[in-house]
């Protein structure tokens, strides 16, 4: 599992370096909190308080397409993981529906390439069962997160309440180093 702190908005770029991950993040004026590289990951965190609306979300598409093309040799040379620990707001979006809860609680997870969020949904609750994207699909039908059949939530409702599941399961996945 890959803890990542309360309230943290997280990018994992690769294809970048560090130094260039921690400009692009100061151009867009997201104050980094703190940086690292392994496995061939860079990564960079921010305090979601201190993001407004969805900056970080944005950023983690932005920078795999077009618009930073020139600059880093292509729309398809970077990938990126966006996680976020932000909690599940009492917003009557987002609850029921595979859209983000409002512009303070972005998606807590999205995959990037090409400019474009090719998975993304919200984590803990049930929520990862409203989606965009099946990359994940086997393992969170495997770990019986999604499906029409979920004995483990019928059994126990508290099961992933935090999303703990699912987000070793994405770590896997990736093989995302822990972002300290």
């Amino acid at each position: 599992m890959n803890p990542i702190a309360p309230n943290t908005c997280v990018i994992y770029a690769r294809g970048l370096d560090l130094p260039t991950l921690t400009a692009v993040s100061t151009e867009a004026a997201l104050p980094v909190r703190t940086a690292g590289e392994s496995a061939g990951w860079a990564w960079v965190t921010y305090d979601a308080a201190a993001v407004s609306g969805p900056a970080s979300l944005q950023l983690a598409c932005d920078i795999t397409g077009f618009r930073y093309e020139e600059r880093f040799g292509g729309p398809d040379r970077v990938v990126t993981v966006f996680l976020a620990s932000t909690p599940a707001c009492e917003c009557p979006q987002g609850r029921n529906y595979m859209i983000a809860h409002c512009d303070d609680h972005p998606f807590n997870y999205s995959y990037s390439r090409g400019g474009f969020e090719l998975d993304y949904f919200n984590i803990g609750m049930r929520r990862e069962a409203n989606r965009s994207g099946d990359l994940l699909i086997r393992e969170l039908l495997a770990a019986g997160i999604v499906g029409r059949e979920t004995p483990v939530y019928d059994a126990d409702p508290s099961y992933n309440a935090d999303g703990a599941v699912t987000m070793r399961i994405i770590t896997e996945h990736f093989g995302l180093p822990a972002a300290i």
